[in-house]
């Protein structure tokens, strides 16, 4: 009966913290509005986010590890229809690759990772299975897209009430006249 009691008369902070995230999860929570891959040594790139503006669609940028800034990669215009815009890059070299597309209004349609690998040699035995072809994303949890203020305050807010609310439950726990 007294479990039963406070979980009825927690319910509606429960219910204000599972809804949270909701009410956080705005434009930041969109998924990357860009598709990259890669065939052998040449880079490709679709998105349908770009419009067309002064006979242009955008551009994308392919930067390496050292690079930072959009300007320091190799930049292709974008090439398509209103459907579905593109741009390819051949002849690039093994390594770990940040594609960035940007539309003709200035608006960043999405960044995305990529990893060159080299080509495989052939072997002659029949029980060889192929490599995958983008190779393993590997790193911490965020380490393949790089997250904007408002996530990581919106991140920062969970992790507050969260501590909050844990310290409320366990104060109101350590005195038993109280339920």
């Amino acid at each position: 009966m007294r479990i039963f009691r406070l979980l009825l008369r927690s319910g509606p902070i429960l219910a204000a913290a599972a809804a949270l995230p909701a009410s956080f999860a705005g434009p930041s929570a969109a998924v990357s509005g860009i598709s990259v891959s890669t065939t052998g040594s040449t880079v490709s790139v679709v998105t349908s986010a770009c419009t067309r503006n002064n006979g242009s669609w955008g551009n994308a940028a392919l930067l390496s590890s050292s690079q930072t800034s959009f300007a320091q990669g190799r930049q292709t215009a974008l090439s398509g229809t209103t459907v579905s815009q593109s741009a390819a890059w051949s002849a690039v070299s093994p390594g770990t690759y940040s594609v960035v597309v940007v539309c003709s209004n200035g608006t960043t349609a999405g960044t995305q990772s990529v990893i060159v690998s080299l080509p495989s040699a052939p072997t002659i035995s029949a029980t060889s299975t192929p490599a995958p072809s983008r190779g393993v994303m590997g790193g911490l949890g965020g380490a393949a897209r790089d997250h904007g203020p408002l996530t990581l305050g919106v991140g920062a807010a969970l992790v507050a009430s969260g501590v909050v609310a844990t310290g409320w439950f366990l104060r109101r726990r350590s005195k038993p006249h109280r339920l």
